[in-house]
């Protein structure tokens, strides 16, 4: 439960008080600078959102008396979250706990009650950790996404990070442990360099309260295992441990940096609209190709695969017949390919559709495609028609098209193939009719007479499918 005097093993600070302003305490300095640094190029007229990740734990609760006296002096908006997982006895004292605090901080609070399935196969907590982030992600301040979730890792969780992510075998990625700024997730870590024992000292020094989780002593958990077992043996010999090992971690994240910088150059003549060339990634070697194919699939918010898999998956893309059907599955997408090329589709919705487009610049389609619109000058449908409430929906089959007067009237399905569309794309192409004609495939074109001459303003119609939208 609540303790402000609980210290760590050890601790010779724990005994008495320091009078230190808290104002002008290292730690406070350093979070100054962090945020200062990273929300510098923020818009001034609208102030950062940050929303803390409050267990209401030891590292937590200093990180919101950290924020809170940061905000005297930086300009940003600051809300708490706490997610009751339901999973202790004591879960309900936690959230009444974490109320009294930010009421004290003036910093608003949301408690969010989550369901863990105990029978996950990602394990309680894995499970639980998959719910709190998506609690974290998904707040909002009256309706405004947050810019940053902030959380409280510090360096002792950062080593303990790196020797279970060594234990299972990881890479280089793996290895590169956490990052104290993750633009992608929109997520800060600004404790990572900081030991949990620089934080109960603090917390002592201050009389700030915190609670204890019992949970946190069951070595049945690999992390509470690697941290009561593994890391005090290792610190009797290295008892600089923790700090080498998070450096580690560091020096791994830069090599990690170099990899994506050697994926993003390859993929740059490879990578089309999501689509990887495959006669280009036959000529890289195999490390160099597999490291494409991790930062590709990384870019597609997708977690590694094993390395023996990975090793199938290139041999398969390569070595497959040309008509082979591949489809591989991984995670929310389908890795496919198609004519030389590889392709990660999201399985889509196949339910008709029939929607009326009123001149919005976006459309949503109910198979998670998109349609964009965009006025332009010479091409595209000839606005002097009156290109108003134009019909939109997918194929029914037997469609026939004349984009190019010169040519005759094809079937859709003929003009479908000569442009490559992959098989799996074909039956849910949106097709926009303009009163009952046929008059324009994203993609494909215009019909002929519906087009827009030289100088005429004309309605361009662009299509993401659901994996580019």
């Amino acid at each position: 439960m609540a303790n402000s005097k609980k210290s760590l093993k050890n601790s010779a600070s724990a005994k008495k008080a320091d009078k230190t302003d808290a104002a002008t305490h290292p730690l406070v300095a350093n979070l100054h600078s962090f945020l200062a640094q990273h929300l510098a190029a923020m818009q001034e007229s609208a102030p950062p959102k940050l929303l803390l990740a409050l267990s209401g734990g030891l590292d937590s609760c200093v990180l919101l008396h950290l924020l809170a006296e940061v905000k005297r002096s930086l300009p940003f908006e600051l809300h708490a979250l706490h997610v009751h997982h339901g999973l202790s006895a004591n879960a309900d004292a936690w959230a009444v706990f974490c109320a009294r605090q930010c009421e004290v901080l003036n910093v608003p609070l949301q408690v969010e009650h989550v369901n863990v399935d105990r029978s996950s196969k990602l394990g309680i907590e894995a499970a639980a950790r998959q719910l709190r982030y998506q609690a974290l992600f998904d707040y909002q301040f009256n309706k405004t996404p947050v810019d940053f979730v902030i959380t409280a890792h510090h360096q002792d969780d950062q080593a303990e990070t790196l020797l279970l992510q060594l234990l299972r075998g990881a890479g280089v990625k793996g290895l590169s442990g956490m990052a104290a700024l993750d633009k992608t997730r929109g997520l800060m870590r600004p404790l990572l360099a900081v030991s949990r024992q620089t934080l109960c000292d603090y917390a002592v020094q201050h009389h700030i309260a915190w609670c204890d989780d019992e949970s946190n002593d069951n070595t049945q958990y690999e992390r509470n295992f690697v941290r009561h077992e593994v890391m005090p043996m290792l610190a009797s010999r290295f008892p600089s441990v923790k700090s080498v090992v998070a450096r580690t971690a560091s020096h791994m994240a830069e090599a990690n940096d170099l990899l994506d910088a050697l994926a993003a150059l390859d993929a740059e003549n490879l990578l089309l609209n999501n689509s990887l060339c495959l006669q280009g990634l036959s000529q890289l070697d195999a490390t160099r190709a597999k490291n494409l194919l991790r930062w590709w699939f990384s870019q597609n918010q997708l977690a590694m695969p094993s390395a023996e898999y990975l090793t199938e998956i290139v041999q398969q893309l390569l070595n497959a017949k040309p008509d082979a059907d591949l489809s591989l599955q991984l995670q929310h997408l389908t890795l496919r390919r198609y004519q030389q090329r590889a392709y990660l589709c999201v399985a889509p919705v196949a339910a008709p559709y029939d929607l009326v487009w009123n001149g919005e610049s976006t459309l949503m389609l109910p198979n998670g495609g998109q349609l964009q619109f965009k006025s332009v000058s010479g091409s595209g449908l000839a606005l002097k028609l009156g290109m108003t409430r134009l019909r939109i929906t997918n194929r029914c089959g037997g469609e026939r098209f004349k984009p190019n007067a010169l040519r005759p009237t094809r079937t859709l399905k003929h003009l479908l193939q000569e442009a490559n569309i992959p098989p799996w794309q074909r039956p849910f192409f949106p097709l926009i009719y303009w009163h009952d004609t046929l008059a324009c495939v994203p993609g494909i074109g215009v019909a002929h007479e519906l087009q827009a001459k030289e100088s005429e303003l004309g309605l361009e119609i662009f299509w993401l499918d659901a994996a580019a939208a």
